[in-house]
């Protein structure tokens, strides 16, 4: 028994440890979330841009007429100017890019948690579709070896010959739903390999029993994680803290500007008798040059102010209406986690007496030669059952992956 527990231990703990590395190689890659990523890489690069000081202005002025003066003719004019904006004005900007890179990076981890989701789900759906496919194999076994026993009993004159065909129409009914059973497999193999974005026909590692996942169903613990947690409600957080900075950024850009800077003048050796020559041919700095940028046009820079707070309150808008939806979805999944986790031991204890039923009415038709229809109902409550408790198992697993994804995790 100890030998039999390790076992089966060890089963469950492979398969999970095949789940993990396949999450592992989904993040690692899969295309559309290397593309997330890559965009919130390029939001990064736009902080130092909005941080940086308007490049310096250089002139250059050649004097065609050079203008005399003591010291000599004026060549040349070179003036040098560098803007600087209101106090403060390009840190808003920098927070507005900032936030709006956080919000990239939330874009990101929203799209992973979705993707390890996705992994997740089809994962359980390959898990299921596989059982189904052994258990309707073993069932069309099963009804083969009716069908011999059927033989038997109208050779002996004990059955009808209707028994031999009812078998055999369930038996075809069987292997038509056999062939659309690996039809989906090998679909839903394809599907969790470009997820993975692995060869296609790569084959996937699958548990002989899914281990439970239990999750505490109906916490307000987990409302509140979604609330302050789930990844599309970070990223409006993230928004319309830009959108803050932005008004920020719009009220100081109506403030004055200020620009500072240096002038060169290029003189030429004079001609004049009256120059001194020890002065002859100096160039002459002026300095310094200050300009102040007045913002007379305040319409604009209202209507900045504006907009900016304007989507402030369409972000909030859009947050509680998210979380509403979230909420609305957790719901629904709690719904499903439920009725799940109350399937399983239903259908485990049907599948118990429906094969009990089943030995019993093997065993009266063996000896009498009757209640052979009912065998065959009973198989398919039987395999109905079988079917259920594995649907049961997958289902309850999906429900608890979208929940944590709902939280973010």
């Amino acid at each position: 028994m100890l030998l039999l527990f390790l076992m089966f231990f060890g089963i469950i703990v492979n398969a999970q440890n095949s789940l993990n590395e396949y999450l592992i190689e989904a993040a690692e890659n899969n295309p559309g979330l290397k593309s997330h990523f890559n965009e919130y890489l390029s939001a990064l690069e736009k902080i130092p841009q909005a941080d940086a000081l308007p490049d310096p202005q250089i002139t250059f002025g050649y004097l065609i007429q050079p203008a005399e003066t003591r010291v000599g003719p004026q060549q040349a004019r070179i003036s040098v100017m560098q803007m600087f904006p209101w106090f403060g004005t390009l840190g808003a900007k920098k927070d507005v890019e900032t936030e709006m890179a956080k919000s990239k990076y939330e874009i990101f981890e929203e799209a992973k948690s979705r993707l390890f989701y996705d992994v997740k789900s089809t994962y359980y759906n390959l898990y299921f579709t596989d059982k189904a496919t052994v258990i309707t194999r073993e069932n069309i076994n099963i009804l083969n070896t009716f069908r011999k026993l059927a033989l038997i009993k109208v050779e002996s004159g004990l059955a009808s010959a209707v028994d031999v065909l009812r078998v055999e129409m369930e038996i075809a009914d069987l292997e038509n739903q056999l062939a659309m059973l690996r039809d989906m497999f090998f679909s839903l193999q394809i599907s969790l390999n470009n997820l993975l974005n692995v060869e296609e026909q790569r084959k996937v590692s699958l548990p002989e029993v899914l281990s439970a996942v239990d999750i505490e169903p109906g916490s307000e613990a987990i409302l509140d994680s979604i609330r302050t947690g789930n990844h599309q409600v970070l990223q409006l957080e993230f928004i319309e803290a830009s959108f803050l900075s932005r008004e920020k950024a719009a009220s100081k850009s109506g403030k004055p500007g200020f620009s500072i800077g240096v002038d060169y003048m290029i003189t030429g050796e004079s001609t004049s008798p009256m120059a001194d020559p020890a002065e002859s041919g100096q160039d002459a700095i002026v300095f310094p040059m200050v300009g102040i940028t007045i913002p007379l046009y305040r319409q604009k820079y209202k209507a900045m102010v504006k907009e900016a707070v304007y989507l402030q309150e369409a972000t909030l808008n859009k947050k509680a209406d998210k979380i509403n939806v979230l909420e609305t979805a957790y719901a629904k999944t709690d719904k499903d986690y439920r009725d799940a986790d109350r399937r399983i031991p239903l259908y485990k204890f049907q599948s118990e007496r429906a094969a009990k039923a089943i030995k019993i009415l093997e065993t009266e038709y063996a000896t009498a030669g009757k209640n052979f229809e009912e065998i065959l109902r009973m198989e398919r409550q039987l395999l109905k059952y079988r079917l259920e408790l594995e649907n049961a198992r997958a289902d309850k697993n999906a429900a608890v992956a979208f929940i944590n994804y709902l939280m973010g995790k």
